[in-house]
């Protein structure tokens, strides 16, 4: 199965979802993402996913009901079971307005953390699967275990991901199966919805479940690690997550202790995948790419709690 005859037949199925009529309409498709992960295009005002080969159907049936379930929080899919196409589970759903990469001042953390916090106090609906973000970290560093990259900057990250807690190298099940988590927050996960003044909500179920709620906070802790995101911006997450009430950090105090190894997880993925990348480019690291691989190299030589920008 090649991408054309996909991406061709779920253009026409998202057409044919956008518009009542069969006539000629003057809007156009646009492919969103064409992975060998997902395949997504939109047409008008409905977006159709082409999900992952090995997604599991009653998981992503679950993960549809619970969103459809959570309408403030995640944006609702038109059908409440997916379609196969190609040997593929299709989904499809209304189009978002996404966040504005040009525009990082706009960024809407605020929100993003709040909808975490009212995602994190709704109880789990029974049979939840596990939310997958340890085992996408498992996948990015086989990925990366399979490439030819430079070895001295392999090593470093192999070390940091052995270093993890076997829950957080999805080895053994995660120390929370009870709190309902994204599992893949970062700002692409976010769209205004109805129209681009709408309220902003989450997108993207692939990796919903139930799980430790402090990795739907790790990619911009690890950020903030990093040095790739201000402390200010941290500081408003961070106070908005709170201020929502969310459960996956002490209401005040330092909120490290139950960030560490998730944002550790995160910055090997993110490593991980950065090396894999480039190895297949056959090209050397870009700024930011460089800085979550020394990243993991300070992981081998600090306690946890030392591997933050303020604490250098």
């Amino acid at each position: 199965m090649t991408a054309t005859p996909l991406l061709s037949e779920l253009t026409a199925r998202v057409k044919a979802r956008a518009h009542s009529h069969t006539a000629a309409c003057p809007c156009s498709a646009r492919v969103l993402a064409d992975r060998p992960d997902a395949t997504v295009v939109r047409h008008a005002d409905t977006v159709a996913k082409a999900h992952a080969p090995d997604t599991a159907p009653a998981e992503l049936i679950s993960r549809l009901t619970t969103a459809s379930g959570l309408p403030g929080v995640l944006l609702a899919p038109l059908s409440p079971a997916p379609v196969d196409l190609h040997g593929r589970l299709v989904t499809f759903w209304p189009y978002g307005t996404p966040v504005d990469p040009d525009d990082p001042d706009a960024a809407p953390w605020e929100a993003a953390a709040t909808l975490l916090a009212r995602l994190h106090r709704t109880p789990a609906p029974p049979g939840t699967p596990p939310m997958r973000g340890p085992a996408k970290s498992a996948q990015a560093i086989a990925r990366l275990r399979a490439t030819t990259a430079d070895e001295t900057l392999v090593r470093p990250v192999l070390a940091a991901w052995s270093a993890l807690p076997a829950w957080a190298r999805a080895e053994t099940p995660m120390p929370d199966t009870a709190t309902l988590c994204h599992g893949d927050l970062h700002l692409g996960q976010l769209v205004r919805h109805p129209g681009p003044d709408g309220p902003w909500r989450l997108i993207d179920v692939d990796d919903l479940g139930t799980g430790v709620p402090a990795w739907d906070l790790a990619r911009p802790a690890a950020w903030y690690a990093c040095g790739l995101l201000p402390p200010d911006e941290w500081a408003r997450f961070l106070t908005a997550y709170r201020a929502a009430g969310g459960p996956a950090v002490p209401a005040d105090g330092d909120p490290w202790p139950a960030l560490d190894v998730p944002a550790r997880a995160l910055t090997v993925q993110t490593a991980a995948r950065a090396l894999a990348k480039a190895a297949a480019a056959d090209r050397p690291l870009d700024e930011i790419e460089r800085l979550v691989v020394d990243a993991c190299a300070r992981m081998g030589s600090a306690p946890p709690e030392l591997t933050r920008t303020d604490a250098k």
